[in-house]
């Protein structure tokens, strides 16, 4: 698909009221969160902290909301939460740049996209720590390459790039 036609693919899906992801070439769709789900992202941002003072990792824990990231497998996902090191440089369209964490939020109707297909397609892209929180239940999982850990929110998270945050 030509990267203009997918860009209209995507503008349709919005205007329609849904997100629409493609993951390992398969679209995947879902509908806009509720509002549950929106407070729970702006209060886990809310609780983001950089890497603390002292600490070298050189990461500034700039985190965004929502947004497009083209992954390394051409995949195109919309986290609910990506936390980079360094402020991408895409502005209008696809970041390209690999989030150092990802925080998912679970949405009713859709556990299963963000249990069992979110944590291993974020890890293999790159992606080095993963949360998926269901704010429903108080579930928190954080998954690493080296294993996962459960919590019950309210839980801190470390990441690898050395900021934190509540969830």
């Amino acid at each position: 698909m030509e990267p203009r036609d997918l860009q209209q693919l995507l503008e349709n899906a919005d205007q329609a009221g849904v997100r629409l992801e493609i993951i390992g070439g398969l679209p995947v769709w879902e509908a806009f969160p509720a509002m549950k789900h929106q407070e729970a992202i702006y209060r886990i941002r809310a609780g983001i902290k950089s890497a603390a003072s002292g600490a070298d990792t050189g990461c500034e824990g700039f985190h965004l909301s929502d947004v497009y990231i083209r992954f390394p497998d051409g995949s195109l996902r919309r986290p609910d939460i990506s936390i980079f090191c360094r402020r991408p440089s895409e502005e209008e369209e696809a970041i390209t740049l690999v989030p150092e964490a990802v925080i998912e939020i679970i949405s009713k109707g859709y556990e299963a996209k963000d249990m069992e297909i979110a944590p291993y397609f974020y890890l293999a892209q790159g992606v080095k720590d993963v949360v998926i929180f269901d704010p429903y239940t108080l579930f928190v999982l954080h998954a690493r390459r080296d294993g996962r850990q459960y919590y019950t929110s309210p839980a801190t998270i470390q990441f690898e790039c050395g900021c934190q945050c509540e969830v």
